[in-house]
This record gives structure tokens, C-alpha cells and sequence, in this order.
């Protein structure tokens, strides 16, 4: 069953299990609201602004830092894609060691990381029952090898999440474009998501394809959200699936405006399927640096609201499998520095693809390049100049936005206050030229339009402005120095909620002017 727009079965998930339960009452909250012919404007943005994240989903934007690993037939043929006949016995790397990656992905301040179990190539890296394409049939560990296992053991040892990537494009299976292959995958899933303990996230791309029959494969998603919700509750699923958009490119740079809550006739599966696994689906520069999914203009005439927020990912090589002839073109610190600013910073997750080499490591390349990033990150944010400044604002708990804590939050006095003005006086004069902006997303995405100035000269001059905050909203600018600055929020769908704000000052010099080089 090909799926357009938002299909029955995933109106359901939306509404299952952790899900709040649906709402239509002014002031409650839901993970979905359907918008009714009667509906004025000034309904919907109520809904819009109440709609917020389910558990898994609050879980998974707060992780704010992914990695993948991908690796597989393909890192021994030196492709990017592989053709489902390779022989299971070029798997065979010498040193692996599973512990290795997740250790660098943790040094690295990485959350979570996620397996290519199964690329579209069909070589499975489980001993799985399904298939004799798999590491069963190669030389590793004499046939004995389980990869999955390895690292999801891995994962539990070092205390960070555990993902699963199983492609639905699959080369090898003979039974790939007929009913059975949705069987298959059905048996695929249920071998992964109950012999390795938790799985955190479910990953899927759209990339659809013949196999050895020269047939197309219909997915059976919905069949497949059912399953991985039965099996694993508590999963994320993405970025074919109701939890998880892809943003929507795989250069690392996401949207200046991101709305998390977006129309649901919008969720057209179809078009993310045609677009998926491409170099750029859209270009992040230009007229499209300005596309917008969610604003009033494309909020006002959905059929309902849905809170589906963006995943943004890129390979810290210009491949996803390893290839030595790359190994001198991985990301600097510095590269991996703005596209963390333009992903996470852009109310996004950075999902970061690390490939092990040949030998089963993490390459000595990528080790310096995660390391050095991890060390601008630390300088950089390690202290907030914000910290104990005087707070000047008209509303309900101003303390809150200094107090680290992500669950409390300032708010005007009223749901009619859509406008606030936020001074902090700051200990002393300061020098900085980053600003970290956080909403409190379990209330809901409301802040439209932002400017942050500062006090010079007797007057106030404006550093910097943007449009949605979301969970995090980092921003760039040239250096100032200042005792007093403000926060005015221009709009916002009903009261706005303000988490945290932080004042940074950039361990990289001259980062703000690189901030549009992303080409």
C-alpha cells in the first residue's frame, strides 16, 4: 500500500499508547489536533500551540547529538551501494571492536547511535534466520560474529542509547517485491527489536528500488509501525515513520525557521521515499534556506497539526561507507563546529555518520576530527556569561530562565500576552557572540519572531534576530561587549515559553563571519 499524505494507520500511532490523548478543547494539550471546518484562524494557532512532543519524541530531541555507523559489505567493495551479490566472505574485518566506536561516539558527546543492521544491499550483519546473506556465511569470528550484539552490548556498557537502521530496499531477497518481503521484514524486525534489549530508535529511509526479481518492493509501513510499537514502545521511529521527519538534505544544515509542528497533510511519505538517500534533496542556501513548513500561511488551511520535528544528517566524510581514499577529506573540528550551530542549533538532532574502516575501527582521521570538536563545543559552552544576571520582565517565574533547568520556564501573564521585552542586567561587563535561546517544548513551539540587542552608547543596538526557537536556537554575530542586554519576542502563538538563556562567547575566532559559508 503506497502512502499519501498521513495514512489511517499513522493517525493511529500518532494517538497511541504514550501519546497524550487526543484533544479539541481550548488549552488542553495532544501530539496531534485535527482542524475543523468551523475553525477560525485564531483557533488554529491555539492548536498549533498546543500541540507538543510525545515522550519518545521529548526524549529524542533532548539527546541532541546521533551517531550512525555504517558499515558492511560495502566498506570491503569500496562502494557507497552495493548490488546484493557479493559474497559473504569479503565481510571480514581483523580488529573489530565494537566498544571502540561507542567509546568515540561518547568522548565525542554523542547520545545515541544507530547500527546499518541491514543495508539495501540485503547483507545482514545479525546471524538472522532470514537469509543466508549474512555475517553467518563470512569468515568473522568463523561465522560466529553477531555485530548487532557487539554493539548493542557496547551501548549498555557506556550508558547511551541504542538504534537500529534496517533498509527496506533489500537486492538480495528473492522474495523482495511481492507480499512476502513484507513478511520477511516483519521477521527482520521482530529478530532485531527482541534479542538485543532496548532499542531506542527504528531508523528507515524511503530508498525503494528492483531487486534480483527487477521488481518494486509496496511497503507495508503501517504494518511495520504497529510492530516496532508492540515490540518496542518506547522506540523512536524514523525518518519513514509518525516520530521522526528527515529535514530534509544530508549536508548537516537544517532550516533557519523549524516548526515542529507542522500540517499533517503534509506528511507525504511518497515524496520523502523519491527523495531519500540523495546527495541534497533541497539545497539549505538560497530561496530554499527560507522554506518554511510550518507557519501561519501553511498552518491555516491544514486538515490537522501533527508534532513532527526534523532530524538533520550528514557523514563526517563526503561517503557513508568508509573509503581510504578518504581519509584525508573527514570534517574539521571547525566544519563539525557550524554544522552542529545549523542543526542543533536550528532546533534540529545531528545525526553524524561515523563508518568503521576495514580493519572493524574507527579511523585515526575521524578520532582527531570528533575530538577536536568536542573540545571547541566544551570551550565554547562550558561557561554561560548570563549567568546570575538581574532579570527585568513582566510575567511569571523570570528566575527560571538562568536556572539550568530545561522544565521550567518564564511566561507572560497571560495566554494574550503574545509580545515580551526580557532585560538582563549581566555581573559586569561581557564579550560574546553566540546566543542560546531554549523553549520549553513539553508546553509547545510558540515563539514566531525574535531580536536580541545590547546596550551601547546610551542606546540599544541589535546583535541578532530569528524566527523559531523550538528546543534550542543557537546564533552567531560579531563580538560585542556589554553589561545589559535584552530579549524582545516580537510574536508568538499565545504566551511564550522561555527555558533558558545563555550568553556564550565562541572558543573559534571568526566563527561568526563562516556562518553562511556552508557550500
Amino acid at each position: 500500500m503506497k502512502m499519501k499524505k498521513i495514512t489511517t494507520g499513522l493517525l493511529a500511532l500518532l494517538l497511541t499508547a504514550t501519546t497524550p490523548v487526543l484533544a479539541q478543547e481550548a488549552g488542553e494539550k495532544a501530539n496531534y489536533f485535527i482542524i475543523q471546518p468551523g475553525d477560525t484562524e485564531a483557533d488554529i494557532i491555539r492548536k498549533a500551540a498546543n500541540v507538543v512532543p510525545t515522550p519518545r519524541q521529548l526524549r529524542w530531541q533532548q539527546l541532541e547529538l546521533t551517531a550512525f555507523f555504517h558499515v558492511g559489505v560495502n566498506t570491503f567493495t569500496n562502494r557507497e551501494w552495493g548490488t546484493g551479490k557479493e559474497d559473504p566472505a569479503i565481510f571480514n574485518p581483523s580488529q573489530l571492536d565494537a566498544r571502540q566506536w561507542v567509546r568515540v561516539a561518547k568522548e565525542a558527546g554523542i547520545k545515541q547511535v544507530i547500527l546499518t543492521a541491514k543495508h539495501h544491499d540485503g547483507f545482514c550483519l545479525w546471524p538472522t534466520a532470514t537469509t543466508e546473506h549474512s555475517v553467518k556465511n563470512s569468515p568473522w569470528k568463523n561465522g560466529q560474529g553477531d555485530l548487532m550484539k557487539e554493539v548493542a552490548e557496547a551501548c549498555k556498557e557506556y550508558g547511551i542509547g541504542f538504534g537500529v537502521y534496517l533498509s527496506p530496499w533489500d537486492m538480495n531477497s528473492p522474495v523482495y517485491g511481492s507480499d512476502a518481503y513484507n513478511d520477511l521484514f516483519i521477521e527482520q524486525l521482530t529478530e532485531l527489536l527482541t534479542n538485543y534489549g532496548q532499542i531506542d530508535e527504528v531508523w528507515f529511509d524511503g530508498a525503494n528500488g528492483e531487486g534480483p526479481n527487477g521488481k518494486k518492493q509496496v511497503y507495508d509501513f503501517d504494518r511495520w509501525y504497529q510492530h516496532i510499537r508492540k515490540l518496542q514502545p518506547t522506540a523512536t521511529i524514523a525518518i519513514m515513520g509518525p516520530d521522526v521527519r528527515w529535514v530534509g538534505t544530508e549536508t548537516g544544515y537544517g532550516r533557519e525557521t523549524e516548526w515542529s509542528v507542522v500540517p499533517a497533510d503534509n506528511l507525504d511519505q511518497n515524496s520523502v521515499a523519491a527523495n531519500s538517500q540523495q546527495a541534497v534533496a533541497f539545497k539549505p542556501t538560497g530561496d530554499m534556506r527560507g522554506e518554511v513548513l510550518g507557519g501561519r500561511e501553511q498552518i491555516r488551511n491544514a486538515k490537522g497539526l501533527v508534532w513532527y520535528p526534523a532530524e538533520t544528517d550528514v557523514s563526517i566524510r563526503p561517503g557513508w561507507f568508509y573509503h581510504p581514499a578518504e581519509d584525508d577529506k573527514v570534517k574539521s573540528p571547525e566544519k563539525l563546529l557550524d554544522i552542529y550551530y545549523s542543526s542543533v542549533g536550528r532546533n534540529g538532532v545531528l545525526l553524524l555518520n561515523i563508518p568503521p574502516d576495514t580493519r572493524g575501527l574507527i579511523h585515526e582521521s575521524d578520532v582527531k576530527a570528533l575530538q577536536g570538536w568536542k573540545k571547541l563545543i566544551d570551550n565554547t559552552f562550558t561557561k554561560n556569561l548570563a549567568e546570575g544576571a538581574k532579570v527585568k520582565a513582566s510575567g511569571k517565574n523570570k528566575k527560571a530562565m538562568l536556572d539550568g533547568k530545561y522544565d521550567t520556564h518564564f511566561t507572560t501573564k497571560s495566554e494574550k500576552d503574545t509580545t515580551a521585552v526580557l532585560e538582563l542586567r549581566l555581573k559586569g561587563a561581557q564579550t560574546f557572540d553566540v546566543l542560546m535561546l531554549q523553549e520549553n517544548i513539553s508546553v509547545g513551539q510558540r515563539v514566531e519572531k525574535f531580536v536580541f540587542e545590547y546596550w551601547k552608547d546610551g542606546q540599544w543596538q541589535k546583535a541578532t534576530e530569528g524566527t523559531t526557537i523550538g528546543y534550542k536556537r543557537l546564533l552567531r554575530f560579531e563580538p560585542v561587549t556589554t553589561s545589559k542586554v535584552r530579549l524582545r519576542i516580537e510574536s508568538s502563538r499565545l504566551n511564550p515559553t522561555i527555558s533558558e538563556i545563555g550568553l556564550y562567547k565562541n572558543a573559534l575566532e571568526g566563527m561568526a563571519l563562516s556562518a553562511n559559508e556552508h557550500e
